[in-house]
């Protein structure tokens, strides 16, 4: 029996290759976004931890100095969240389009599929074709044959 070999192998393990590259720099990037939005949550702990010992400085006995630190810092958590919000914003855009990359790639290995598998129907609809044809001469040999001994 014939042996299917598709002529665009190498095309497709270069897709699937490429789509895997995709993946990879998809998941990084993915994880560099939950890196980001971890440590923009941290700042706001912090943030609520500035406001809350505000709220008990100012319960306790006022110190001037000890509030104007504590406004301080919230301040500058609020301008931190602020700055590390944006790289968050940055992150997704970059986290979207590696996403399109990859479905880019997942397609054209897909395309590359259909085309292998259609090769193959090609190739067993033109095997059978020939057996087909070797039958039917073998067929006409045999009827030959008989015929020849019968007269």
């Amino acid at each position: 029996m014939a042996k299917f070999i598709y002529r665009m192998q190498n095309i497709l393990n270069l897709k699937e290759k490429l789509e895997e590259q995709a993946r990879n720099a998809y998941a990084e990037q993915r994880m560099r976004l939950s890196e980001e939005e971890e440590k923009e949550e941290a700042l706001k702990q912090r943030r609520d931890f500035y406001r809350e010992e505000g709220i008990r400085l100012r319960k306790e006995k006022l110190n001037i100095l000890d509030l104007e630190e504590n406004a301080n810092a919230v301040l500058v958590m609020d301008t931190l969240i602020a700055e590390q919000h944006k790289r968050v914003l940055e992150e997704e855009t970059v986290l979207e389009q590696k996403r399109a990359e990859l479905e880019e790639a997942v397609k054209e290995r897909k395309t590359q599929d259909k085309l292998k598998e259609h090769a193959f129907e090609e190739f067993k609809a033109d095997l059978l074709y020939q057996e087909s044809k070797e039958i039917d001469q073998l067929t006409s040999y045999t009827y030959g044959v008989k015929q020849q001994q019968d007269s």
